[in-house]
């Protein structure tokens, strides 16, 4: 994806995500603002962030390191596209920013969350893209994603037929060769966050969720102390999207 400088500060770019009537994201960030693309808006996020600060939900980091580790070592390129699916008001935006990353965009269900991350990066909210949608309906454009982030959407995903839509999205999405990066409770993570069921996996069953053509790379895991104080496991899979491939592990 192309980014310039235009005579006034702001920066032009090739939108990420198209729908046939907008390209959401080409123009926003000039006015840190959303363009929402949602039919059905979900209150219960809504109401998370509006009731909450983002330090105080429980999967807040104030430094989301194992994230950017991970990231960094399947992109180095300071222009990747890296999209962080759910990121909401989480400060890997501002991590990837800081180190010189200057193709990133959020994606969230609650506006509430991506307006939180705005008003936190104040001046610098115009060098990510924000778009309000849901992962498994907007359109993505072709290969368009070097690196696709998700730390803890994948894991509310509880029926099978939502499973296999976001694994057709990222398919979509990726370009061959690109990486997806998938964080999830683990095997003796919690049952429940913000009050929804969750789906846990381990390193073998997330990897497996996906089918064949992703070749994990790398498997973490994470032990999360929540704002409370409450530990949370987490299980991390970065794999590389190789349509043709059977999906093993790489050696």
């Amino acid at each position: 994806m192309q980014k310039r400088r235009s005579e006034n500060g702001t920066r032009a770019s090739r939108a990420l995500f198209h729908t046939a009537a907008v390209e959401p994201w080409s123009l926003c960030r000039n006015r840190y603002s959303l363009r929402n693309l949602m039919t059905d808006p979900s209150e219960h996020w809504q109401s998370v962030y509006k009731n909450k600060a983002p330090e105080e939900v429980s999967w807040f980091q104030t430094e989301p390191h194992l994230s950017y580790k991970l990231i960094a070592s399947a992109a180095p390129s300071r222009d990747a596209r890296i999209a962080d699916i759910g990121g909401g008001a989480s400060t890997l935006v501002d991590t990837l920013i800081a180190k010189g990353y200057t193709n990133v965009a959020v994606l969230d269900l609650a506006p509430a969350a991506l307006h939180r991350a705005q008003a936190r990066l104040g001046a610098d909210a115009w060098r990510a893209d924000w778009l309000a949608a849901d992962v498994l309906t907007v359109t993505f454009p072709p290969e368009s994603i070097d690196v696709w982030h998700d730390r803890a959407v994948f894991h509310f995903l509880t029926r099978p037929e939502d499973r296999d839509r976001y694994v057709e999205q990222v398919k979509r999405a990726v370009r061959p060769g690109g990486h997806v990066l998938v964080a999830t409770f683990a095997e003796d993570g919690p049952t429940r966050c913000s009050g929804l069921p969750v789906a846990r996996y381990s390193s073998e069953q997330l990897h497996g969720t996906f089918g064949l053509g992703f070749v994990l790379e790398k498997s973490a895991r994470e032990d999360h102390t929540t704002p409370s104080g409450a530990h949370q496991a987490f299980t991390y899979c970065l794999c590389r999207w190789e349509p043709d491939h059977s999906g093993r592990v790489v050696a």
